[in-house]
């Protein structure tokens, strides 16, 4: 049986007294990670993606897409959050600001001789992982990395070849970060997560300020114009918590409208927006869907209060849409170029395809103000990281798009 996309568009019935503050998502706190992520070698911005005939196509004014496949070599944004905390730890352990620790200096034998070991843990779908791995392995430190049945095999041998005890275990992604936590506390290691909870939230708010790195970056390459709306998929909300904080600072009542993109089976935070006392809602089960990197049915904590708060629109994604958004991509309209998109990173432009384009979704569009003067950017938070599934789906047609009304 056919999911059907669902948008719930956000009565902000929380923006006149929110309670949750958007300072650590300012232009001065993400310009420290971004200057961090500057000293690593093989830094560069990703590309901002200009699709012109997509855009027309589509009846808006632009759409810019921020292609993150690019990320280090990694085919993902994920390691800007994970090496940015894992590195404000080791900071701490020195008992320096990070400012004055660049990745030369706090990757080098004189630090890590002065700290010891260190093992760091986490739960993943695979790119937060692979970025934990990789960082480690530039720390000289070693790394244990769990990850949620279903994984793709793929993606375990990647996080692998970064030097990192890696496995699968038989467990929903939620049930794999409890358990992970468990056993950092058991043998001594640092949890690395994105998720936050009560008594762990200072290493949560580190990876998301990491992340503004892409948002700092997709300004400047937008000449500091903001869009008029971002899509930004969300799988426990810490990308989307840190796109909704960055914007309300910078720009507070006149800030883009964010929507917020999840996998259906997966909607926490579309369940959550929905829920009338503003309490964040779990969603359990096995969480199958093809985008694996939104597999993810509890909200980070620090997320949801900001999404909550400011948030326009969420939207529960059935897999066709993300599938949708992969082969738009991958298969432009002359004149535009490709972008390889894998499935968690396509769903924004298949959302933004199907408001667009579907008479079922006429309100919507209307109530979100879709038109033709509206400046959209989407973020494609990962390439084909797992090549085999991208070329099933792009190439061989598996899960059909056209299921939308």
């Amino acid at each position: 049986m056919t999911q059907n996309l669902n948008v719930f568009i956000n009565a902000t019935r929380f923006s006149a007294a929110p309670t949750m503050h958007v300072d650590a998502f300012s232009h001065a706190e993400l310009s420290r990670a971004l200057a961090f992520h500057r000293s690593i070698p093989g830094y560069a911005p990703t590309p901002l993606v200009s699709l012109p005939r997509l855009s027309q196509r589509l009846g808006v004014k632009s759409l810019h897409v921020k292609d993150e496949s690019a990320r280090f070599g990694l085919k993902a944004f994920k390691v800007l959050g994970g090496a940015y905390a894992m590195a404000w730890h080791i900071s701490e352990l020195v008992g320096e600001d990070i400012g004055k620790l660049p990745f030369e200096v706090i990757t080098s034998d004189k630090v890590r001789n002065s700290i010891g070991e260190v093992v760091f843990a986490t739960t993943t779908d695979g790119n937060h992982g692979r970025g934990v791995a990789w960082t480690a392995r530039q720390l000289k430190q070693k790394a244990v990395v769990y990850m949620p049945r279903g994984s793709s095999e793929e993606r375990l041998a990647a996080i692998r070849r970064e030097g990192a005890q890696a496995s699968i275990v038989d467990m929903n992604y939620d049930e794999a970060v409890r358990m992970s936590a468990t056993e950092a506390e058991k043998n001594g290691w640092l949890v690395v997560q994105d998720t936050a909870w009560t008594g762990y939230e200072k290493i949560p708010l580190w990876i998301m300020q990491g992340y503004g790195s892409l948002m700092l970056e997709a300004m400047q390459q937008l000449h500091e114009v903001p869009p008029t709306h971002i899509f930004i998929q969300a799988g426990v909300g810490s990308l989307a918590g840190m796109v909704q904080g960055m914007v309300t600072s910078a720009w507070g009542k006149d800030r883009p409208k964010v929507i917020v993109a999840e996998a259906a089976v997966a909607d926490c935070l579309y369940r959550s927006s929905r829920n009338a006392d503003g309490r964040a809602v779990a969603v359990g089960g096995d969480l199958a869907t093809v985008m694996a990197g939104l597999a993810c049915g509890e909200a980070n904590s620090i997320g949801w209060n900001i999404l909550r708060d400011y948030s326009t629109a969420f939207a529960s994604c059935p897999d066709f849409v993300a599938t949708r958004g992969m082969r738009i991509l991958g298969n432009p309209l002359p004149g535009d170029p490709a972008v390889i998109s894998g499935e968690s990173g396509a769903v924004t432009t298949g959302l933004l395809s199907i408001l667009m384009q579907s008479p079922a979704h006429t309100a919507t569009r209307e109530a979100l103000a879709l038109n033709e003067d509206s400046r959209v950017l989407v973020v494609s938070t990962e390439g084909d990281t797992d090549p085999q599934r991208y070329r099933d789906i792009v190439w061989d047609g598996e899960i059909p798009s056209k299921q939308h009304p």
